[in-house]
């Protein structure tokens, strides 16, 4: 390798701050870029600055680059729990003591039976209040920023919200990060901090915007990849850069770019491989078991389906391979299950009805809400299906299980 030279890794950075391939788009509906909108939501004081967009689509990479990943105290809603008090959250996420000592020494003049003079030690205690959390912010120009917020329980973001309301006008900085379908309502429909917020929705990723990343990415290490093929790896990103980031340095990894001297890239079958071994280190294997195989069935056989290649499956396996076949989308409605389903089904003489399908979804939804946060992969609500991890549905495309 040429001393200097970029490395894949340098240039594609899935989990972290993306140097060589940030891209910087226009907001939606305004001839300003969302860079811009964030600078002036830290610019405005006393207002608290509410972002809302699509899992993985940069939200908390916007924050990184606008405000410093230096400037950032990050938490996310499920670090808060019943029982704990939210200033003690912060102040422990920054290293300030939530308890503290401190000596005070008292002389007593000596007496008959003891002529010399002692002295004595007593010890009291304080705890770290709001203004101490408040001070050290301003101090060293951070910001709050609660990722996740939705992950909160439902009374926790009331009283985070309270919490917020109070000290956004004593200047201090926080911003609020949420899912579009599960919108901060504790925050954006608070009466109490209505006048007082900066309104932020992040839009999906244009197919051209995941693009630049391949293209720049690529142009970086030299290595030129054609319009058709930086389109398919997009289309498979699903409105997601993360995801697009991964893709790419897991193509550089296979056709192993920073050892040999490759300054095209063409291979359709290539791609194919690189999305599968993207799929290889994604925590999805035993979620999809459990989805697929449903709630108990109390010794009950479940009625299975003809797929078109003759193979027989249950409504659980059909539910999850209808959301992902193409084209990959992250919001199916019920009406477009059914159309979906019905292609998979085409060699069966009984068609699934509408009503035992969103039934089945309605079943699925409770299994995810009664495991853990990696199972709540997709969100069943007014009969549609919104994709909560787009990593889940490239690895129900991809993936082996």
């Amino acid at each position: 390798m040429v001393l200097g030279k970029l490395r894949s890794n340098d240039v594609f950075k899935p989990g972290s701050f993306p140097k060589y391939t940030y891209v910087s788009r226009m907001s939606a509906g305004f001839n300003f870029t969302y860079e811009l909108r964030l600078t002036q939501a830290m610019n405005t004081p006393g207002y608290l600055t509410s972002i809302i967009g699509p899992s993985k689509t940069g939200k908390t990479v916007l924050s990184e680059k606008v405000i410093g990943i230096e400037n950032i105290v990050s938490l996310t809603g499920s670090d808060f729990k019943d029982g704990m008090e939210f200033w003690s959250i912060v102040a422990n996420k920054v290293g300030l003591s939530l308890e503290g000592e401190y000596s005070e020494t008292a002389s007593l003049k000596g007496t008959d039976t003891n002529p010399e003079d002692k002295s004595v030690s007593t010890k009291e205690r304080f705890v770290s209040s709001k203004d101490k959390v408040i001070q050290h912010f301003e101090e060293n120009n951070l910001v709050l920023v609660i990722d996740d917020f939705h992950y909160a329980p439902e009374k926790l973001q009331l009283d985070i919200a309270y919490q917020l309301k109070d000290v956004i006008r004593r200047e201090f900085k926080a911003v609020v990060i949420s899912l579009p379908h599960r919108a901060d309502d504790a925050i954006r429909k608070n009466p109490d901090l209505s006048g007082r917020l900066n309104l932020i929705n992040i839009e999906p990723w244009q197919e051209n915007d995941l693009k630049e990343i391949a293209v720049t990415g690529y142009g970086q290490l030299g290595i030129e990849i054609s319009d058709q093929f930086a389109s398919r790896m997009a289309l498979e990103s699903l409105t997601s850069p993360q995801l697009m980031q991964s893709i790419c340095l897991n193509l550089a990894i296979i056709l192993k770019t920073d050892e040999e001297d490759i300054k095209k890239i063409n291979d359709q079958k290539k791609l194919e491989e690189c999305f599968r071994f993207t799929t290889s280190n994604l925590p999805y294997q035993e979620v999809v078991k459990k989805l697929m195989a449903g709630p108990p069935t109390r010794g009950q056989r479940r009625k299975k389906y003809q797929l078109e290649s003759g193979n027989e499956e249950d409504i659980y396996y059909l539910l999850l391979k209808a959301i992902a076949l193409d084209p990959p989308v992250v919001r199916i409605s019920l009406d477009e299950m059914k159309e979906r389903i019905d292609r998979l089904t085409t060699g069966s003489k009984e068609k699934i009805e509408r009503a035992k399908i969103r039934d089945t979804l309605q079943k699925i939804h409770d299994i995810m809400l009664a495991n853990g946060q990696i199972y709540q992969v997709f969100e069943w609500k007014d009969n549609q299906i919104y994709i909560l991890d787009p990593l889940f549905l490239f690895y129900l495309r991809w993936g082996t299980y």
